[in-house]
């Protein structure tokens, strides 16, 4: 069903048994493990899916090696065996990452753990190459020797290091290699997990831009934020998966709550060929100065550099301050001294909170990162359904996380399992070529049947994986033309996009349906071009065109530092809208 299909059903079918809020990657993966196990099920987000907290990651897919020295050890357990289900179930937008930590001191921080569990840490000394050496080596413990995902360990020394990094820093006394995931393009994969659900269960529908502004006994309030109608739905089971506005949307139930004290988390990305050589295709993965562990990631052919751990009291107000571009800017420096790394060569910036858990911790760093499901019900609250609070998570072990939740409603509604998600292909992942030969006869093949020039089936097998094959058999199915602007674009791929992947607002594809923002490759005249092809295939009216392109320059400069210059004026061509 299509976005008013769905909305029109409600009318008529109020009842559903599950309700969940909030469209993160948390409430995306409980909605598809709810529609693989047969349960009507309905998601709405208040703005587009994916992107609140869950489109401001770090992109990476980790077993999270620091959480060992916090004692969490089933949290490093179950993460270090979702990153391996990841690379293998989407392996189109998941991919093995050598990470290299560059060590400068050789046997500090020995005493890190034992202070943090007796609660005598406010700062932890730097790791030294000893305590990185037990932690990898009990890192490699749990990945399994059966696990052919994954290399183990090397440690380098400071001369092979400075021989195979020549811009590293020549202070370091050793360099420590492992390896965790990519996620090439979060968001992309949190769509896909979303189609799928649909796909597999005709009673499971998504909505964006819709939130829940109230509710009382059976009954909560709707409101679709396009058109500010109000739709009433009547769950068995309502489950908070908003994030860091969970505390928030519990007092829209009259619920009063304190689960979240979520930390802010900035990144920017750097266009700067001499540091994107430098790293090569390893991640590094290093504790700064002042303790905090950033990284230097290698994106395309841009930088990812991140992060920060802040608290922060309102969610809609983070934005990616002057002060953490310059601390980011520093920690480059630490690790690479000789390359001038500038604002100029900032191509976006981004920023997102945490929901972690409130805590009376003395630093962020000792937050948990680990998630549980805070419960309320009973007659005091005055609803006849009970709410699940889906507290921490993180994009890792977003499918274990749904997986128990999915028990725990299950068990709610009185159900059994009969499907889990363990070995379940996403989106584009499935079917996906096994090598290099195996990927040219997908390609020649698919160019054979539908006509497309190999060449651009590459391209569109890099971005949506064996999805490839649906996007070209449309392309083949009408008049096709390559975007001015954007050249490895063409209209009916964003038409297709368009009409399969819930668009609704410009800032929904060039942020969140592609990488264009993200990479600094949109310029004024093609963000204009997009929305001519989104009108095309949107019914958008000149007038809506140009508040699309009004609105997604606000969002670009406001909350991602970008400004796209004016545009040279062009004629526009008639049958583009």
């Amino acid at each position: 069903m299509n976005r008013q299909e769905i909305l029109s059903h409600l009318k008529e079918n109020p009842q559903v048994s599950v309700l969940i809020v909030g469209g993160g990657i948390n409430g995306i993966g409980v909605f598809r493990d709810l529609a693989l196990n047969g349960v009507d099920v309905l998601l709405v987000e208040r703005g587009d899916f994916c992107s609140g907290a869950s489109a401001a990651s770090s992109h990476m897919a980790h077993g999270g090696i620091r959480y060992l020295e916090n004692g969490e050890f089933r949290l490093v357990r179950e993460a270090v065996r979702e990153r391996n289900l990841m690379i293998r179930n989407a392996p189109h937008l998941v991919k093995p990452l050598p990470t290299t930590i560059p060590i400068f001191k050789r046997f500090s921080g020995l005493l890190n753990a034992p202070l943090k569990f007796f609660g005598k840490l406010d700062k932890p000394a730097e790791r030294g190459s000893l305590v990185i050496k037990i932690g990898l080596i009990l890192y490699d413990a749990y990945t399994g020797r059966s696990s052919r995902l994954i290399p183990r360990h090397k440690f380098l020394s400071r001369t092979v290091s400075l021989k195979k990094w020549h811009q590293l820093n020549p202070g370091i006394v050793n360099t420590a290699t492992y390896y965790d995931g990519a996620i090439l393009q979060p968001e992309r994969l949190a769509i896909e997990v979303l189609l799928d659900a649909e796909a597999d269960n005709p009673n499971a529908c998504a909505l964006n831009y819709v939130s829940m502004v109230g509710g009382m006994e059976g009954t909560v309030i709707l409101r679709d934020e396009l058109t500010d109608e109000n739709y009433d739905v009547r769950p068995k089971l309502v489950i908070n998966a908003s994030g860091a506005w969970i505390d928030a949307s519990n007092r829209k139930l009259g619920l009063s709550s304190r689960f979240i004290g979520g930390t802010k988390g900035s990144h920017i990305v750097v266009k700067h060929d001499a540091l994107r050589k430098a790293i090569g295709d390893h991640e590094f993965f290093f504790e700064n100065n002042d303790g905090r562990i950033v990284l230097i990631f290698p994106l395309y052919d841009c930088v990812l550099i991140g992060t920060t751990d802040i608290p922060v009291e309102d969610p809609d107000d983070v934005r990616c301050a002057e002060d953490e571009v310059d601390y980011f800017l520093g920690m480059v420096a630490r690790v690479f001294p000789d390359l001038s790394l500038t604002r100029q060569n900032i191509v976006f910036r981004f920023s997102g909170v945490r929901p972690l858990p409130h805590s009376g911790a003395k630093t962020t760093s000792q937050i948990s990162r680990d998630h549980s499901i805070e419960v309320i019900s009973g007659e005091w609250t005055n609803l006849d359904f009970p709410v699940y609070s889906l507290v921490g998570g993180k994009w890792t072990s977003f499918r274990a996380f749904a997986e128990q939740v999915t028990d725990k409603a299950l068990a709610h509604l009185g159900l059994t399992r009969q499907k889990d998600t363990r070995d379940l292909p996403i989106g584009g992942g499935r079917g996906y070529p096994a090598d290099e030969e195996d990927m040219r006869r997908q390609i020649e093949s698919l160019s054979a049947w539908t006509g497309v020039a190999r060449e651009r089936l590459k391209i569109l097998f890099e971005r949506y994986g064996t999805r490839a094959e649906a996007v070209a058999t449309f392309i083949n199915g009408g008049t096709d033309h390559i975007l001015q602007t954007l050249p490895d674009y063409s209209l009916r791929e964003i038409i297709f996009l368009a009409a399969h992947e819930k668009i609704v607002h410009l800032d929904d594809f060039v942020l969140r349906r592609s990488m264009l923002a993200m990479l600094g490759r949109l310029t004024r005249e093609s963000l204009e071009e997009l929305a001519r092809a989104l009108a095309n295939a949107l019914g958008w009216t000149k007038e809506q065109r140009e508040a699309e392109v009004a609105r997604t320059l606000s969002i670009l400069a406001d909350r991602h530092g970008v400004v796209l210059s004016r545009r040279v004026e062009s004629v526009e061509t008639e049958d583009e809208g």
